[in-house]
């Protein structure tokens, strides 16, 4: 179980168990702890934003060995009732700390 995230530019609704916008003057809201369950080859489901988690507030991080920024931690699939297409021009990410 993980727990203590933050998300930005968008909150989780318990009553629609899904994504839905922030309310006004709400910049990160908590995320709810989450359960990893692998499962290989999993189909994606319909409805899913893949949410990315970042260590910082700062999106960039140098490019590592395997292409990836060093400050990516893992996309997480959460529910929605909007497109994917919606959150991604948002800018919807968790970030693991506020740097204040």
């Amino acid at each position: 179980i993980v727990y203590g995230l933050l998300r930005g530019g968008a909150r989780w609704d318990t009553k629609e168990h899904s994504i839905v916008e922030s309310r006004p003057k709400e910049l990160y809201t908590d995320v709810p702890p989450i359960f990893f369950d692998p499962i290989l080859d999993r189909p994606t489901p319909e409805n899913i934003y893949r949410c990315p988690v970042y260590k910082t507030l700062k999106r960039a991080g140098t490019l590592s060995t395997t292409g990836h920024s060093t400050n990516f931690v893992l996309p997480i699939e959460l529910p929605t009732n909007v497109p994917a297409e919606h959150w991604i021009k948002r800018g919807v990410a968790c970030v693991t700390g506020l740097n204040f």
